[in-house]
């Protein structure tokens, strides 16, 4: 799926121009920490500690603007739950969230939310449903014309009268992602946006992605599976992770990936990073 970024800092930002320049915003995580009442029945080693579970613990992550992180773990290792925090969807149990610098508590108009699962309105037009991110007040004139500037940009111009009934799964990951753009977001949290596509189509929304940054850079912040698109996409790879008889997961690995993007994925440098990281993942490389 494809995906294009922009940003706004004001809410006058948002309400000047559609058009205007995007200005990537820092996001930054200090001590944070999650946990949630334990369920009944849980069992030990998943957190679960004196009736509560615990998610994350001691969080510190700063993203410079524009910066792209990649976000790498386990299954339950907390990922979406640093995105949502991020996000404004849930406050962090202990610890401060800034966005562009300041305290961010609840929803911050600088932030916007790409999912895996497209999240189209299905009686809407693909235009009409990229138009539902533009910010309040924009001035229709302007907003037709932002909304036809990020369709080009995810290459979906021909589909923009179309119902999502009636284009591709990549097509409308595309088109969603291009709704969260047209909020302007500082920064862009993408949650998997690409795990529900084949292997190929995958690879071709992983370069748009960073043809779009390219023209119109935001920070990104990007939950992912895949050690390869990791590598492929982020300045940084952060991998999440807990500790033998310390419940919660938090930083075991941050990776700084070398070289300018677009990267060669045959890079003999990127395979070995990606044992590096597969490593970390207790993955084990060698065949015996």
């Amino acid at each position: 799926m494809p995906s294009a970024l922009a940003q706004p800092t004001s809410e006058a930002t948002h309400r000047g121009s559609a058009l205007a320049a995007p200005r990537a915003a820092s996001l930054e995580f200090r001590g944070v920490a999650q946990s949630f009442a334990a369920r009944r029945g849980r069992h030990p080693g998943t957190g679960a500690h004196d009736g509560v579970t615990h998610v994350l613990r001691d969080v510190d992550l700063a993203l410079a603007p524009g910066e792209i992180v990649a976000l790498l773990g386990p299954s339950g290792s907390g990922k979406s739950t640093l995105l949502r925090i991020a996000a404004g969807l849930d406050a962090p149990a202990t610890g401060e969230l800034l966005v562009g610098g300041a305290p961010s508590s609840g929803i911050s108009p600088l932030c916007a939310v790409g999912f895996q699962e497209p999240r189209l309105l299905p009686w809407l037009s693909v235009h009409d449903n990229v138009a539902l991110g533009l910010p309040k007040g924009t001035d229709k004139r302007e907003g037709r014309a932002a909304v036809d500037r990020l369709l080009a940009l995810v290459g979906l111009t021909h589909c923009a009268a179309y119902r999502p009934g009636e284009i591709s799964g990549g097509m409308a990951q595309r088109a969603s992602l291009a709704r969260a753009l047209a909020r302007r977001p500082g920064v862009l949290l993408l949650d998997e946006p690409f795990g529900a596509l084949d292997a190929l189509t995958r690879l071709k929304m992983q370069d748009l992605l960073l043809r779009v940054h390219e023209a119109e850079p935001t920070t990104v912040l990007l939950v992912t599976h895949d050690v390869d698109e990791a590598l492929q996409l982020a300045d940084r790879v952060v991998v999440l992770g807990s500790e033998d008889g310390v419940p919660g997961a938090t930083i075991q690995h941050v990776l700084d990936v070398p070289g300018e993007r677009p990267r060669d994925r045959a890079d003999a440098e990127l395979a070995r990073l990606r044992g590096t990281l597969l490593s970390t993942l207790g993955v084990d490389t060698h065949h015996h």
